[in-house]
């Protein structure tokens, strides 16, 4: 019997990988609001799930599963419309309290102490000031923001007020929908004090970069994977995502602790997570950097060309009521990595490689696939793959034998594709 499954956002790239899963022929994946409809900071909770909602009863058949791999609103969408057909996944409590930072931040002090300093800024201040107990250099980021919108590193009072008035034109985007997820939660007096609008700031911690993956099923959490976050030497953007890691197996094990504690603690059930760590290798200290109620869509061809299995595996198997088995190493290659081509300054652009010639490169170099994701004609501080510091071009997967393979082939993939950008 074929099973129908419901993926919010679903996009080509992943319907490709999922239709690769063991089972898939016993699936069927259908899409639930596209991609454009669930973009954070540019979507609408309440719009979004009015239109779910909508095509679920429209839909002619049983709806047994419902899922998602991207962040805000999709994650606070599934427990919504599985709670309404009584199918498997976490509660909207627990996703809430990964996902405000300043309430995952008290959860995480519950069960750890690597959690750097951190307190709320006052927004409405004429002159922004620290809050007591911090000292520059600080990270200051909104309660609720994605991919590193918004966040900024402060060195100094010049940097802290340019940074908080950036925060404070910006923070409705994500913020103003996240008050209708906080709206169907029942918060501590301190979290609903703050808000979905608040602002942290943060110890500035730093170090080797990781984030652990997992998932729970009923009651013990299990980790299938480590994956190192690589950054561009002196920036705070992410270079590539490099799967196995490369950490130390005592370095390891400590955030794979640390992580299900965390999950546990704040109750999430029937869900992937990843809970993103900065490690100093030297001393062995590490401190949590973020808590996702749901897998990394960006790991997803890792794990399939190291293990031999995505993790969209464990996402779906869950959702189907499921316990995952993921396979170790069994994949074709020994490493993989996601690599971001990024641009550090604004331009206009004006050509990017054509079809044929990422076609070339792809056939040439073997274990490589290249996503642009850029277009001619876009300037690119307003197209959406950005962060606050950077604008990405491409993404490019790339799988080998062996660390010297992984970087040689990147290289000579990156030296093929011509792009053409005019400097603003």
């Amino acid at each position: 019997m074929v099973a129908n499954v419901f993926v919010l956002g679903l996009d080509e790239g992943n319907a490709a990988v999922l239709h690769r899963l063991p089972g898939a022929a016993r699936l069927r994946f259908h899409t639930l609001l596209d991609v454009a409809e669930v973009r954070i900071g540019h979507s609408d909770f309440r719009r979004c799930l009015a239109h779910a909602q909508e095509r679920l009863a429209g839909f002619d058949g049983p709806v047994d599963a419902i899922t998602g791999y991207w962040d805000f609103p999709v994650t606070s969408l599934v427990p919504v419309l599985c709670e309404h057909y009584g199918l498997p996944s976490t509660s909207l409590e627990s996703v809430v309290k990964c996902e405000h930072k300043y309430w995952s931040r008290l959860e995480q002090l519950r069960v750890t102490d690597a959690c750097p300093r951190f307190g709320l800024l006052d927004l409405r201040a004429r002159e922004p000031r620290l809050p007591d107990g911090l000292d520059f250099p600080v990270w200051v980021k909104p309660v609720k923001s994605a991919s590193s919108k918004f966040a900024y590193r402060v060195a100094d009072e010049r940097q802290l007020t340019r940074a908080v008035a950036e925060v404070r034109e910006g923070i409705g985007t994500v913020g103003g929908p996240f008050d209708a997820v906080l709206e169907r939660v029942n918060l501590p007096p301190e979290v609903a004090k703050a808000g979905a609008r608040a602002c942290l700031a943060e110890e500035a911690v730093d170090g080797a970069q990781v984030t652990v993956e997992g998932y729970r099923h009923h009651h013990e959490p299990h980790v299938y994977g480590v994956v190192d976050s690589v950054r561009y030497p002196g920036e705070s953007s992410f270079l590539r995502y490099h799967y196995p890691s490369t950490l130390p197996a005592e370095l390891i094990h400590r955030v794979s602790d640390i992580a299900k504690a965390i999950v546990v603690r704040v109750g999430l059930r029937s869900t992937t997570f990843d809970v993103e760590f900065f490690v100093d290798t030297d001393s062995g200290r590490v401190w949590v950097l973020e808590v996702n109620p749901r897998l990394s869509q960006s790991h997803a061809r890792l794990f399939e060309q190291v293990d031999g299995v995505s993790n969209l595996h464990c996402m779906v198997s869950l959702a189907l009521g499921h316990d995952p088995e993921m396979p170790h190493r069994e994949g074709g290659y020994a490493v993989a990595a996601k690599w971001f081509l990024r641009r550090f300054h604004d331009g206009v652009v004006r050509r990017v490689p054509s079809a044929d010639e990422i076609a070339a490169v792809e056939r040439d170099l073997g274990g490589v696939t290249v996503e642009l994701t850029t277009e001619p004609g876009t300037r690119l501080s307003e197209q959406y793959a950005r962060d606050s510091y950077s604008y990405e071009l491409a993404d490019i997967h790339v799988a080998a034998d062996g660390e010297a393979e992984l970087i040689g082939k990147y290289e000579r993939c990156v030296a093929s594709l011509r792009f053409e950008i005019d400097d603003v």
